[in-house]
């Protein structure tokens, strides 16, 4: 019997999402990112739910690349854009959209001779101080794209470093920096990701970049998914393998990490770290039973978990186990891990099995 670890990908769940982000901002264009397989809940099983965005964002030319494999006609966007002159030539023959983030990109385009695409993304450094030109250098750099061959509109855009806290003082300096960086520019902008397109409205321009919030989870530490009304995309599924009894006093699990305090029925079921599930996982970390809340006793081995069976005392062999998703929001698990939901969804490893559901696209208004 196949070793029933698997992935269940709803699309539905995506195109709600999408739906929540043109309410959260429903002034703003939206730019749908899907770099990392779609935040490791694979490309191809999403990019149909996503077809009423206004354009994709990758990280690199190789996602670009699979995009337009699977016949995907939307705008895409390099995020990081490209560096040398044969990315150039590929970037013009897949019609992309690059993100100039430093001069020697710029200087790249120029010997090139001409633009991949109209319309470039010009980035600017706010206060992130990873990718980006400076607010000072920003028109000299806007002035030189325009100059190009075939640009006909540069685009404005940052990143936020601390949207997740509306509060944090880096934001508004972000913000006033951005204004000043571009008000006297032509050019659509953008600047809120997930976070800022929920918690800073004054930061939503024309464009925003949605990208967690897409897979129904929450970019907001203490507000989970639901209380957002986003639906989980990816429910990660394993079976019980085995229950067992065991005694008052014994250990369970490398290390001898977990002991019994008394007499218990504990299910090993079918997934560990060899499927992306985090060796970090505490004891006590929340997992679902067919449907019923269990927790993990014992140290995640690579390809078996240990479950504390106290919730569910009737489970039997085959019985489901939820690890995260549906009825068990991805924020908790993350939080027990140590860890955050983006590493979660995009560390399944291949050995898991991806499902989509059926689905019908809803009406979005």
């Amino acid at each position: 019997m196949a070793r029933n670890t698997i992935a269940h990908i709803d699309p539905a769940a995506i195109a709600h999402n999408l739906g929540r982000v043109r309410k959260f901002a429903p002034d703003s264009r939206i730019m749908a990112v899907v770099k990392a397989d779609a935040y490791g809940h694979r490309l191809d099983l999403c990019l149909p739910a996503l077809e009423r965005a206004d354009m994709l964002a990758v990280a690199t030319i190789e996602e670009a690349r699979a995009i337009r494999r699977l016949g995907n006609g939307l705008p895409v966007l390099l995020l990081e854009g490209v560096n040398d002159h044969g990315d150039l030539a590929v970037a013009a023959d897949l019609g992309l959209e690059l993100t100039i983030h430093h001069p020697h990109q710029l200087e790249a385009l120029e010997r090139f001779g001409r633009s991949p695409a109209s319309r470039l993304w010009l980035k600017i450094d706010t206060g992130m101080h990873r990718l980006g030109v400076p607010v000072e250098a920003a028109a000299g750099m806007h002035r030189r794209l325009l100059d190009l061959p075939g640009v006909e509109q540069v685009n404005l855009m940052s990143h936020f470093a601390c949207a997740e806290e509306p509060s944090h003082p880096l934001n508004a300096l972000q913000l006033e920096r951005f204004h000043r960086a571009t008000d006297a520019l032509d050019g659509e902008r953008c600047l809120a990701n997930s976070a800022g397109l929920i918690n800073l409205p004054q930061a939503r321009f024309e464009w925003v970049r949605a990208g967690l919030v897409l897979y129904g989870i929450s970019p907001l530490p203490g507000r989970p998914g639901p209380e957002l009304e986003l639906e989980p995309a990816m429910t990660l599924t394993a079976e019980l393998m085995a229950v067992n009894r065991v005694a008052a006093g014994e250990s369970i699990g490398y290390g001898a990490r977990f002991r019994a305090e008394q007499d218990m029925s504990v299910g090993v079921a079918s997934i560990g770290y060899g499927d992306g599930y985090p060796r970090s996982m505490v004891d006590g970390a929340p997992v679902l039973v067919d449907g019923r809340h269990c927790r993990m006793c014992g140290r995640v081995s690579m390809d078996m978990i240990t479950i504390d069976l106290a919730g569910c005392p009737d489970a039997t062999v085959g019985d489901e186990v939820v690890l995260w998703g549906q009825g068990l929001p991805i924020e908790t698990v993350a939080e027990a891990a140590g860890t955050i939901p983006y590493e979660l969804v995009c560390r399944i490893t291949r050995r898991v099995r991806f499902r989509s559901r059926q689905w019908a696209m809803r009406q979005v208004s």
